[in-house]
């Protein structure tokens, strides 16, 4: 209802604050403008002129004494205009304010509208609710979360383990309050399709227990809250497959340790592989000459001499992050410190100014292969991708990387690194939800997740108080 409505005359409004510069002095300063500085000064100089005494010796004198004052009372009134011109465009503490138009406070204007994250999490979760699957499981019950991709042909949409993992990562992440994505049924989803032996595969990977799926779980399960002690079961169990004699293929991959390291230090904090998992990614560096001799890594681990591995961004960040994590829980000793700040250093040393189109932001693909556990002549093949971008955000919003930048006088390269990498994440989302273009499941929950939690954490970092 309005005022009128409720029997009482409208609230009357707040005066606006006058105009920047509207005071005594610069009205003043104004009004002699309109005259123009030369007027002022040919003002002073005929005044002069009539009023200096008589007894100067010459005209020369009385004409040049003139000339100077008027002179100087235009240099005067023109450094007066621009001074108070000046302290109209600044701020209490001398910093540059934009003009704000008359009619405008400061909560009516645009300074604390806000950004686009809140609506991009909200469009995330209208799709996670609309896209969440339904199934009543004959042999595992009632299994409620997401398929690998939003955009799967198959029917009846089958919640997997890889996706209904991810899905809940990112109910986590947003925070969201109300009931319709329920984390303990998710949770309850998850236990429910855990195989026979412990542990969880990818729909690709059959029934045998693959460490990096079940390490995802564990960790997804354990932001959840899960029982700690089932949680420290599942990854002993996991920890006692991942070896050099049972995982070779695994142990040798990157992306698989430090999925399996990052789990691990969710999951069981605790667990001795956790320093073995560290040390594996330590002692298996390698030096690039083009950027320094730094360490870095690549997609493999271990593997032939002749086949010596490229150096990746993507799994140096990713290597990164799990020391990072490491560090947090273990400590460091001064070659793993070392390790980790040098493949910060490798990142850093780019040598494109721009990375909006530079392969150092650019999304890749591997395969992990292993022998097929029911026929040796045939191969699991697991098909990964990464996105790029968001492993440099993580990366590069470690608190060590920040640290190497101010310290190094790298900070400039690391706000430029960091800009274009949030801004590649943001590019390649539609409505909140990834797309990974050019493949047939164009639309994987993982991207979804590590996008929006990359933005998060970078919204996180960047974040300042009103002062």
């Amino acid at each position: 209802m309005s005022q009128q409505q409720l029997g009482r005359s409208p609230v009357r409004p707040d005066p606006e604050p006058p105009p920047p510069g509207d005071s005594r002095q610069s009205r003043f300063v104004g009004w002699l403008g309109g005259f123009g500085c030369v007027a002022a000064g040919y003002a002073v100089f005929q005044s002069l002129v009539g009023v200096l005494p008589q007894e100067l010796s010459t005209d020369a004198a009385r004409y040049g004494i003139a000339g100077v004052s008027g002179v100087g009372t235009a240099l005067a009134a023109w450094l007066a205009a621009a001074l108070l011109r000046a302290r109209a465009g600044t701020d209490d503490d001398g910093a540059p304010t934009a003009p704000r138009a008359l009619g405008t406070g400061a909560a009516a204007g645009s300074a604390h509208a806000p950004g686009p994250f809140p609506a991009l999490a909200a469009a995330t979760h209208r799709t996670l609710h609309a896209e969440l699957a339904v199934l009543d499981d004959p042999d595992r019950g009632l299994l409620k979360g997401w398929p690998h991709a939003l955009d799967e042909q198959t029917l009846p949409v089958r919640p997997t383990p890889t996706g209904t993992a991810y899905g809940l990562h990112l109910v986590l992440e947003l925070g969201v309050q109300d009931g319709r994505l329920n984390p303990s049924e998710l949770v309850e989803t998850l236990w429910r399709q855990r195989l026979s032996d412990g542990g969880w595969a990818a729909r690709s990977q059959g029934a045998v227990p693959r460490p990096e799926v079940t390490a995802l779980v564990l960790g997804a399960l354990a932001r959840a809250g899960a029982d700690p002690a089932r949680l420290a079961d599942e990854a002993a169990r996991c920890a006692a497959r991942f070896t050099a004699d049972l995982e070779p293929s695994g142990l040798a991959r990157t992306h698989v340790v430090t999925t399996v390291l990052r789990g691990m230090l969710r999951a069981a904090p605790g667990s001795p592989a956790i320093a073995r998992l560290r040390d594996e990614l330590v002692d298996r560096t390698i030096t690039d000459p083009a950027r320094e001799h730094r360490r870095c890594w690549g997609p493999a681990l271990r593997g032939p001499a002749a086949h010596t591995t490229r150096p990746s961004p993507a799994h140096t960040a990713q290597a990164v992050v799990a020391l990072d994590r490491a560090a947090q829980v273990l400590g460091e000793d001064g070659n793993t410190r070392a390790a980790r700040e040098d493949g910060i250093r490798w990142l850093l040393s780019c040598p494109m100014p721009g990375h909006e189109t530079c392969a150092d932001l650019r999304n890749t693909q591997e395969e992990v292969r292993r022998p097929h556990p029911q026929d040796s002549w045939r191969q699991e093949v697991l098909f990964v991708r990464h996105f790029t971008a968001a492993w440099m955000v993580r990366a590069l919003l470690t608190p060590g990387a920040w640290e190497i930048a101010e310290a190094e006088d790298r900070e400039e390269a690391w706000r430029t690194l960091l800009a274009d990498a949030v801004a590649g994440v943001l590019r390649q989302q539609d409505e909140g939800i990834w797309n990974w273009d050019g493949h047939d499941l164009g639309r994987p929950l993982w991207m979804t997740y590590q996008g929006l939690s990359a933005l998060r954490a970078h919204a996180v970092w960047m974040y300042q108080p009103d002062r």
